[in-house]
């Protein structure tokens, strides 16, 4: 789906007024902010999981430079560290990115002593603009749910539903997770009988549940709620036909957005770049990351059209310590060859291990040795040991199942994006978004 971005004037931001020069932040009173190339507009993009090995490995999975190459976007590295650990989890580093502050890990919105904080979605929303969250996984899940919920655990995902609901500061939410917004009579898991979906239409809120809902969406909408999936979405590679993929969410969620003559502020999460990490897959991390770059050509395309646009992308943390060990029989573009994600081919073997030969020969254009099979056979996890052996054969390497400690490189486009240099940590992030904006409060 590809859409033509409709430009608005600048008329003023309603929290910003210029004075002498500068542009000072009239909500709290914040420091005087240089006007200079101001930006009206923010698309935050968070491929999760997503580190530079992640970045070279898919270039050459494309066989061309991605879009954040092509345009040469690379601007800072960023540190992901939370309070408490050396390596993060999303909610922590969620949780840095939307409030510029550290927290513990599996803490959501909330400081290290139970502080509620602020996010750069509420200062945006005081200033006049609207804003949103898009995810392919649960719309509760650690990453969005930092940008709109104070909870302790991240795996409070009822009461985040709730809280996102009744967030007056949200004005559009696309992503899985709809059985945590309805009661068990209705399909979903809400132990305190809420129809939360009910709720949002009494309250405004356009409901879309499916993709052909979503590209015939008629373009009059207050707020919008958009729940894709019972659970999180499919995976890029699998996609299914009822469910939109990242890049038409990012799409509908602009020109939505963008209908505010004040400007807009988008955070847009693809959250499986990270679960394919965890499962040491790299076709999966390879395809989800194609479909994130999608997402990243939306928001490069209506910034080119509106030259007061900010457009941020960068991992909230690495996740499986990936090294590229390509050589030219061992080499990302091999995947190519491959039509079956790592799970999805451990679950068509049979448990005896009769057809492993043939669910490799064709799922794969790969030879399989009696060597191989045998060590697949003896295996503690087959998921795992397939996703190791087309690794290997397809010029990957892992060192973890978990999340590691390395920066992760951040790309930036448009107003405001040379404030991004260096090496700098990831409470930084929000602040200079919000300082491209002639705003501050974090």
């Amino acid at each position: 789906m590809k859409k033509r971005f409709k430009s608005y004037a600048t008329l003023g931001l309603v929290a910003t007024v210029i004075l002498g020069g500068t542009a000072v932040s009239a909500s709290d009173g914040g420091e005087p902010v240089e006007p200079s190339n101001q930006a009206k507009n923010v698309i935050f993009l968070i491929p999760d999981g997503f580190s530079q090995s992640y970045a070279n490995s898919y270039k050459l999975y494309k066989d061309e430079l991605p879009i954040w190459d092509e345009l040469n976007l690379f601007r800072s590295h960023v540190m992901t560290h939370s309070s408490n650990e050396a390596i993060t989890d999303s909610a922590a580093a969620g949780t840095a990115f939307a409030t510029g502050k550290k927290t513990d890990n599996g803490v959501i919105g909330l400081s290290p002593d139970g502080e509620e904080l602020p996010t750069i979605v509420d200062i945006a929303k005081q200033a006049g603009k609207r804003t949103g969250l898009v995810s392919t996984s649960t719309i509760t899940h650690a990453t969005p749910a930092a940008f709109a919920a104070k909870v302790e655990s991240r795996g409070s995902y009822t009461e985040i539903a709730k809280q996102m609901i009744e967030n007056d500061n949200l004005d559009l939410l696309f992503g899985g997770g709809r059985t945590e917004f309805l009661p068990p009579e209705s399909g979903g898991i809400r132990e305190d009988g809420l129809d939360l979906i009910d709720y949002a239409e009494e309250n405004d809120y356009t409901y879309l549940e499916t993709r052909r809902q979503l590209l015939n969406w008629d373009g009059e909408s207050e707020k919008m709620l958009g729940l894709f999936a019972e659970e999180a979405l499919e995976p890029a590679f699998t996609q299914r036909t009822d469910e939109p993929s990242l890049g038409e969410m990012t799409e509908t969620a602009i020109e939505f957005l963008s209908a505010d003559e004040d400007g807009f502020f988008l955070m847009v999460e693809g959250s499986q770049i990270d679960w394919a990490g965890h499962d040491n897959d790299p076709l999966y991390a390879m395809t989800d990351t194609e479909a994130f770059e999608e997402a990243v050509k939306a928001a490069i395309d209506y910034a080119e059209e509106n030259q007061d646009t900010l457009v941020v992308m960068v991992g909230d943390h690495d996740t499986g310590g990936m090294a590229v060990h390509a050589s030219e029989a061992a080499h990302p573009k091999h995947l190519k060859e491959v039509n079956a994600l790592g799970l999805d081919m451990a679950q068509m073997v049979d448990h005896n291990y009769s057809n492993l030969r043939d669910v490799l020969e064709e799922q794969t254009n790969f030879e399989w040795t009696d060597e191989e099979l045998d060590e697949l056979k003896e295996a503690e996890s087959l998921k795992l040991a397939i996703n190791h052996a087309i690794s290997e054969k397809t010029g990957f390497g892992w060192s973890s199942y978990n999340h590691t400690g390395i920066d992760v490189p951040l790309y930036a486009y448009g107003a405001g994006a040379e404030k991004f240099s260096g090496t700098i940590d990831n409470t930084d992030v929000p602040k200079k978004m919000l300082e491209a904006l002639g705003l501050s409060g974090l």
